[in-house]
């Protein structure tokens, strides 16, 4: 039987690689907070709308920089699901997906500056932008 941790890491792998394979994201770009809840604190209808959930239910939120399609989401929150039901058993029916779109200068990645305001790599640059630089 897999520990907790050893569940959590494999989870995370696989959000991991499915953000490699459908948005791009560089090597290396994976930091993960797991917050493991007992019975009883994590609240949820196990019905609605019209999906059956279990006590195996997670809820995965990830930041990101804000502007990708609809489609590109559509292809992540795909992959995700698919990678945690073949290597980890986990039901589709039992993993929400929410996704909080950053702008360049929402998130700081240490020493107290905002990297991608002085620095936006070429993935999350507007061509105006990219124009100006």
């Amino acid at each position: 039987m897999e520990t907790t941790t050893e569940r959590a890491q494999a989870i995370g792998r696989c959000v991991y690689d499915a953000m490699r394979e459908t948005i791009g994201i560089p090597e290396g770009d994976n930091f993960q907070v797991f917050n493991h809840c007992r019975p009883g604190e994590l609240v949820y209808d196990p019905s609605w709308p019209g999906i059956e959930r279990t006590d195996g239910y997670m809820i995965i939120e990830i930041m990101f920089g804000a502007g990708r399609e609809t489609a590109v989401k559509q292809a992540l929150f795909a992959r995700i699901t698919e990678l945690l039901e073949e290597r980890c058993q986990v039901r589709p029916e039992d993993v929400m997906i929410a996704l909080q779109g950053l702008g360049l200068d929402d998130m700081s990645l240490g020493q107290g500056r905002a990297q991608f305001v002085e620095n936006p790599p070429a993935r999350l640059q507007s061509p105006a932008t990219a124009e100006a630089r």
